[in-house]
């Protein structure tokens, strides 16, 4: 059986939907600002389940960034420990069940960091222990 050029160009194209549909989500940029007050540097560890992004010392305004792409599965987290003036605090710094965004710019405030999207900014208490 001979296939038609239309034949096989069709079943071409299922592929590559197909594919599409399981090829990782967008990619996802994450940057963390220190908006501590009096030019309080802020230490930053972020990891995942299978990453360990390593510790980065902020100064203030400065930023670090990562970027990766959420799982298939919508369980991506990454979360980060936050030190500063000898206190430690820690924040799940992105969830896929919580955020939607493709490019994430936390500020971290002594209260907890700040979600800054467009025409909106949605502050989180930092993670406890519990």
């Amino acid at each position: 059986m001979n296939a038609s050029p239309i034949n096989w160009l069709l079943s071409l194209m299922h592929l590559f939907v197909a594919s599409e549909a399981i090829l990782p989500r967008h990619k996802v940029d994450v940057l963390i600002y220190n908006y501590l007050q009096n030019g309080t540097d802020l230490t930053v560890h972020c990891k995942s389940k299978d990453d360990d992004l390593g510790v980065h010392l902020l100064a203030f305004r400065n930023y670090y960034e990562f970027k990766f792409r959420p799982n298939l599965f919508g369980t991506t987290l990454f979360y980060c420990s936050m030190q500063w003036d000898g206190r430690m605090h820690w924040f799940d710094i992105y969830t896929s069940e919580r955020d939607t965004c493709t490019y994430c710019l936390w500020n971290v405030k002594p209260e907890g960091p700040c979600l800054v999207e467009y025409k909106k900014v949605t502050c989180y208490s930092w993670n406890t222990d519990a």
